[in-house]
Order: structure tokens, then C-alpha cells, then sequence
């Protein structure tokens, strides 16, 4: 099955290039690589509330560039680098995904960038 790129480039603030595809189409199954807090400008947002609020706005944008909306996700992974922003980080994803939300794993680890707080993988179709 052939597959497609969704997005662009993937860039840090400083302009340093990352080897991975912000999201891949594969027949009806579009795949985002795990998106953190950035803002337009490739900064981190500060705290974990406006680094999820980017995560998902972030999501949102790149399901759009696939012709798909939050009601095409069936799944997300999502990484927490701290537990304690469990019930802040949950309150802000529920409004979101406020009806038939997708199936979701939720960790806690470190994460490569540092001062990242989240991070959310996406698995839509449509």
C-alpha cells in the first residue's frame, strides 16, 4: 500500500530539521506523529495547560490537511512528563474530544525535548 506525507517539514524553533513526518496517510488510516505544546513560532508554550492546548490545536490543524476533523480519531497515545498534570491536562483533552472521545493509553515519561510537558499521538480514519 502506498503511503503519503501530511504537512510538511517538521522544524524546531531554531530551524533544526527532524527526521520524522508530522503525518502519513495510509489508505483510509492517517497516522500524526506525536505532537508537543509548540506554538506557530516552533517555540514550547510555558505550562502544561497552554502545551496542551497547543498539542490539540496542533492536531487539529493537521487533520484538517488530511480533510478530517477530532470525530475522525479513534485513538491517541499520550505521554505526560509529570503525573501531577494528570487531572489539568484531562480537563482540557475532555473538552475536546466532549463526545464519543477515542480510545487513549496515557504514561508518564520523559520526553526528548526538554521542557516538553506532553506529547499526543493521533490515529484517525476516514
Amino acid at each position: 500500500m502506498k503511503h503519503s506525507i501530511i504537512g510538511g517539514e517538521f522544524k524546531l524553533a531554531d530551524g533544526t530539521k527532524l527526521p520524522l513526518s508530522k503525518a502519513v496517510r495510509a489508505g483510509d488510516f492517517v497516522f500524526l506523529s506525536g505532537q508537543l505544546g509548540l506554538k506557530k513560532d516552533g517555540a514550547l508554550a510555558d505550562g502544561i495547560a497552554q502545551q496542551t492546548l497547543c498539542c490539540l490545536k496542533n492536531i487539529e490543524q493537521l487533520l484538517s490537511s488530511a480533510s478530517l476533523t477530532k470525530k475522525n480519531v479513534i485513538k491517541t497515545t499520550v505521554w505526560l512528563t509529570d503525573v501531577t498534570h494528570f487531572a489539568e491536562f484531562n480537563a482540557i483533552y475532555a473538552e475536546t474530544f466532549d463526545s464519543e472521545p477515542p480510545a487513549r493509553s496515557t504514561v508518564c515519561s520523559a520526553l526528548a525535548l526538554p521542557k516538553a510537558l506532553v506529547e499526543i499521538e493521533v490515529v484517525a480514519y476516514g
